[in-house]
């Protein structure tokens, strides 16, 4: 089976211009809920400063109505957003990093290192599972192509922190499937492959043969935005990530996900984000 993380209410609506209404975040999430997924990131523990598009997580947190065989994810940037995120009682934490020093130090206002001493106490810390992003293991939009060798020295790192669960992020969506074959024959050697998951962009129509390569190389989990919203606001060219509704596709029979279903939470999101005079 494949599993998908359904990364929209997170990683979708930060990049949204304006902010969704919160009770079309809570709509939203529940129509996902209802689709079969498992693994659904409905916001984010980062100080509203950075992020206001999230600012409202708790309530969000409160709001849904929680389906039993559904984990809820929040992505926490320190320890006082782990705290926030365990009195919302968030199923799976999520700590981010980068491959990339320039890219970290411009998203995280510190180098890979600080980002990884940051996330050491959290993961210690943490009463639920941790996955760990890492963000431009593919390209940079600053650097350039990212060496493998960087994308596998973070994910050991990650790895032996404790998180149990590292998406490799294709940020800029450029790379191709040779590229992903090449990174998880190095990154495989160190981190099982049970472990490993793929969050591609869809910036150069690519996102679904990134996905398709790890998956021939045993990667079985991959993150999705249902409408394909969003990107990444720090990551220049980061347009949209690959639609949950194209994986499904990709894998049919294979994701437990109801495609009808799907398609009908994805619509009324983007419904909601057109409202605000926003585009996706």
């Amino acid at each position: 089976m494949i599993r998908l993380v359904e990364v929209g209410p997170r990683d979708g609506l930060q990049s949204i211009g304006q902010f969704v209404p919160t009770l079309d975040k809570v709509a939203y999430v529940d129509a996902l809920s209802q689709t079969g997924l498992t693994d659904i990131e409905v916001s984010s523990f980062v100080s509203p400063k950075w992020v206001p598009q999230l600012a409202d997580a708790e309530e969000v947190f409160e709001r849904i109505e929680r389906r039993t065989g559904v984990r809820y994810h929040a992505l926490v940037p320190n320890l006082q957003g782990l705290e926030r995120a365990v009195t919302a009682r968030v199923d799976v934490v999520a700590v981010f990093t980068a491959a990339s020093e320039t890219f970290s130090r411009r998203n995280t206002n510190g180098s890979i290192a600080d980002t990884l001493g940051r996330f050491a106490p959290v993961i210690a810390a943490s009463p639920v599972p941790v996955r760990g992003y890492v963000s431009t293991a593919f390209s940079c939009p600053f650097e350039g192509p990212v060496a493998p060798e960087q994308v596998r020295q973070v994910a050991i790192a990650l790895s032996a922190l404790g998180c149990q669960e590292i998406s490799l992020g294709d940020t800029i969506g450029r790379a191709g499937p040779d590229q992903v074959r090449r990174l998880l024959e190095i990154v495989l050697v160190d981190v099982p492959v049970d472990r490993v998951a793929l969050h591609c962009h869809d910036t150069f129509g690519q996102a679904v043969g990134n996905v398709l390569a790890a998956a021939e190389m045993g990667v079985r989990v991959f993150d999705g935005s249902a409408g394909g919203i969003g990107g990444c606001p720090y990551a220049p060219g980061a347009p949209g990530n690959v639609s949950t509704e194209a994986l499904v596709k990709a894998f049919p029979g294979q994701t437990g996900v109801d495609p009808d279903a799907l398609a009908s939470a994805g619509q009324s999101i983007m419904t909601a984000i057109l409202a605000t005079g926003s585009s996706a």
